[in-house]
């Protein structure tokens, strides 16, 4: 696997390691584990980034704000519509 890939912050394991999901066209496609102090200062779980990959490693980490930002009002629209429908349902 080589290249550059938008990739999830899944999660942080005891503080010392970034799961991170690597995508394609939308989809996962994999999954790298990262120390935490190779990560850059600005990012948490649930953040998007760009990863490269190049020597079978990660050689390079960068933010992307924007589009962290675009999933994140996504999901809230999702949620937002789910919860009007739910309460909608048990109104009486």
């Amino acid at each position: 696997m080589e290249g550059v890939y938008t990739a999830t912050i899944d999660r942080v394991v005891d503080g010392d390691t970034a799961v991170l999901l690597l995508e394609a066209d939308g989809e996962v496609i994999g999954q790298r584990d990262v120390a935490v102090d190779r990560m850059p200062e600005a990012c948490s779980a649930g953040d998007v980034v760009s990863v490269t990959v190049a020597g079978g490693e990660i050689a390079d980490i960068e933010p992307r704000p924007e589009e962290t930002a675009a999933r994140r009002e996504r999901i809230d629209e999702t949620f937002d519509r789910v919860s009007r429908r739910f309460g909608d349902s048990t109104e009486e």
